[in-house]
């Protein structure tokens, strides 16, 4: 019998069991394998995490014993000792499910750091500036991870500092102000606890693997499962991986940042991402401070510049999915913290599809197999109309990060978006930078809007996975939180304003622009073509109007499964002559409104049938009962007393609503059994569908109709709809 370990060294794991590793685990432990540059570390495995909660949120006995056991063999491979006065060992713990949950579970940098390992560290690197910074770093981070402390308490203390010294960058602060800034955090933390902020390494790193274990089942994780449909079978529990910390923010010749191997906007074949130089991997993913595009390293950084893409073409070629890498360069050197599938848009996926299918990457198989239907779906989303657009006014620009257009009231306050998205009202989320915690606002939102932050950030990122509008980096905007404003080029959008977002372009607008339908490209007529082939179940559309059966045929739909023809009466002119048919005081009168109504549907059934030439269309009867058609008695009382209209039309309908009402409208008088008290009305609807056949078989188009009568509960009642259509059929089939 094979015996599960709790903590694999990146060497020895086996990469290929995800659900054991994490994403982040088994691609740590891919790269160590491909003999790329990985600081060395190792994971405890998602059963511990499993083992945590079963114990009512306690690790087992001996994990610890064995965590200190791996944190020997990296003192081992790096020479550096945990909690040494000379050359200390540093680590960062991070999260990893099975599949990437961008920003939904913690992190924590620059573990082992306390009063003693900072000086340390200063004395080692020469750089005190660093290390202190690096210290501060993690107090903000485990105070808020572990602590649960908000971050706005420790940036409150960052921006007073900054100010008092009149900087903007965090990179420009002192050492005396970071030593300063330190003891501020400390104080915060052990207000917050009534206890000594913990120094003791070891305690340190047993605090943070719980912590992660506990993001697992925190709200906004929870919530990202929940939406993204992510089960125990594809994703139960967190890994943690602890590795050894490198540092970009060792001075101008170290850098942090992400890149992804492909345009995740568009998909297009070209590197993109971005670097900050002398910072950490927090700063670029969470948008604290917009980074620079990947293209200048070149200049700056040029051999880990050409380091990077040689890693990206390896990684590429290895994986045969676009990567999103995370990298630190340290004094120069290059190493990998991460990779992961890249979250790409719905556009951005069909593209890198079809190329990597023509590059021989991928096969047409494994192209389908890799996009998520509901993905898709953002495909259909509409679009500003570009010929409208001079007649609205542009509020500002940012970075387009995650395409498609929505108009909504904006929102400054994550809770209240919440709020009002779940009561359904259309929602812009405006921040300076998102964190991880605001996700659950992301779902109740149409789109994202944030002042800070570039393409890599987390924002950016999480919004592409879901298909939402975004737009980060708008750095002209000036929010005001107290005041719940933001202010661009002169104009101040206040909480409630309706504002638009184009996150195609980078353009914010002032009021709810005009939207037209998007249109198909060619790369997803390819792939449509390719799933016709491939597919073994045939996909029929509901459509209801000639409009929507031209899209499905577009779309690559073969036939339509259901064609609802009471949907056909929904535009006012057709309603109003539908009810007057209802009212109708004699079979005469009756029979020619009907007329009228039979060429209407006679010229929706043409162009429908002409869509879906040489497909079959299934064409339900009416369906719904009568009363539906008719305004809510009550309604209609109240309109009578509120309005003083005791008209005799009013009366008549109301009189007609209150006959016609059913306890149990579901099991009553619809379907069939109107066309059996009613048949001059199936009779109708059944003319107009063989006449509109006729009409197309003339001239040489191949209409396949199909009638479908609702709602049958016996066969007396199909053999008397069945003698409606005999009658039609002999009346007009010879036409057809």
């Amino acid at each position: 019998m094979i015996v599960m370990k709790s903590i694999y060294a990146f060497e020895d794991a086996d990469s290929k069991n995800r659900m054991l590793l994490g994403g982040k685990g088994a691609g740590l432990s891919e790269m160590t394998g491909l003999k790329l540059p990985v600081p060395p570390g190792f994971t405890i495995t998602t059963e511990i995490c499993n083992k945590y909660y079963e114990n009512k949120k306690r690790l087992p006995k001996n994990l610890m014993i064995e965590v200190s056991k791996h944190i020997s063999k990296i003192e081992k491979k790096t020479g550096k000792k945990w909690n040494s006065n000379t050359n200390p060992l540093l680590v960062s713990v991070r999260s990893g499910a099975a599949i990437s949950m961008p920003g939904m579970m913690d992190t924590i940098l620059n573990l082992g750091l306390n009063d003693q390992t900072v000086e340390a560290l200063a004395k080692k690197t020469n750089n005190p500036r660093f290390t202190w910074d690096s210290y501060r770093r993690f107090i903000q981070l485990f105070g808020k991870v572990v602590f649960g402390i908000n971050d706005e308490k420790f940036d409150e203390i960052l921006d007073k500092a900054k100010n008092s010294q009149g900087i903007k960058e965090d990179s420009d602060l002192n050492v005396e102000s970071l030593q300063e800034i330190v003891q501020n955090y400390k104080n915060i933390c052990e207000e917050h606890t009534k206890k000594n902020f913990p120094i003791n390494p070891n305690e340190q790193l047993n605090l943070a693997i719980e912590a992660v274990f506990k993001s697992w089942m925190g709200e906004r994780a929870i919530k990202y499962r929940k939406e993204n449909n992510i089960t125990k079978d594809i994703a139960n529990g967190t890994a943690v991986n602890v590795q050894t910390m490198v540092f970009g923010n060792m001075g101008n010749s170290s850098a942090t940042g992400v890149v992804f191997t492909r345009n995740g906007h568009n998909g297009k074949r070209e590197i993109e991402g971005e670097y900050l130089t002398n910072a950490q991997g927090e700063d670029v993913v969470a948008g604290v401070r917009t980074g620079k595009k990947f293209e200048e390293m070149k200049k700056e950084m040029p051999k880990s510049y050409k380091e990077i893409i040689n890693a990206c073409a390896k990684l590429e070629k290895y994986f045969r999915e676009p990567q999103d890498i995370e990298f630190t360069v340290e004094q120069g050197k290059f190493y990998l913290l991460q990779t992961r599938t890249l979250k790409m848009t719905a556009t951005a996926l069909v593209k890198t599809s079809v190329d990597m299918v023509k590059e021989k990457l991928i096969d047409k198989k494994q192209a389908l197999r890799r996009m998520p239907a509901q993905q898709l779906e953002a495909l259909l989303h509409r679009t500003i109309d570009e010929s409208q657009i001079k007649n609205y006014k542009q509020l500002a620009k940012g970075v387009a990060a995650s395409p498609g257009a929505a108009s909504g009231i904006a929102v400054f306050d994550v809770k209240r978006a919440m709020e009002l998205g779940e009561a359904g009202k259309k929602v812009i989320l405006v921040r300076k930078e998102t964190k991880p915690e605001d996700v659950p606002a992301f779902f109740s939102s149409q789109g994202i809007l944030t002042s800070l932050g570039g393409k890599a950030s987390h924002a950016a990122i999480v919004s592409r996975g879901q298909g939402k509008p975004c737009i980060v980096g708008c750095d002209e905007l000036k929010i005001d939180y107290n005041n719940q404003t933001s202010t661009a080029n002169g104009i101040t959008v206040k909480d409630g304003d309706v504002i638009s977002i184009d996150g195609s372009t980078g353009n914010v607008y002032i009021g709810e622009v005009r939207t037209v339908e998007p249109q198909v490209t060619e790369d997803f007529k390819t792939i449509l073509l390719w799933a016709q082939k491939a597919k073994r179940l045939g996909i029929r559309a509901n459509a209801d109007t000639p409009e929507a059966a031209k899209l499905a045929r577009e779309f690559g739909a073969q036939g339509i499964g259901l064609c609802r023809t009471e949907r056909m009466f929904n535009e006012k002119n057709r309603i109003d002559l539908f009810v007057e048919m209802i009212m109708a005081k004699s079979l005469d009168e009756r029979t020619q409104l009907l007329k009228k109504l039979q060429e209407l549907q006679k010229s929706d059934f043409v162009e429908i049938l002409r869509a879906m030439e040489g497909y079959k269309v299934t064409i339900r009867l009416l369906d719904p009962p009568l009363h539906e058609f008719l305004p809510n008695p009550e309604e209609l009382m109240d309109k009578i007393y509120k309005e003083n209209d005791d008209s005799e039309k009013t009366k008549r309908i109301l009189n007609r609503a209150r006959e016609l009402s059913e306890v149990n409208p579901m099991m009553g008088h619809r379907g069939v059994r109107i066309g059996i008290t009613y048949p001059e009305i199936y009779e109708m609807q059944i003319k107009a569908v063989f006449e509109a056949t006729a009409e197309l078989t003339k001239k040489k188009i191949n209409a396949k109709p199909q009638i479908m009568i609702p709602q049958i509960g016996s066969i007396e009642e199909l053999d008397h709809i069945k003698s409606i259509y005999d009658d039609v059929k002999l009346e007009i089939g010879k036409k057809v």
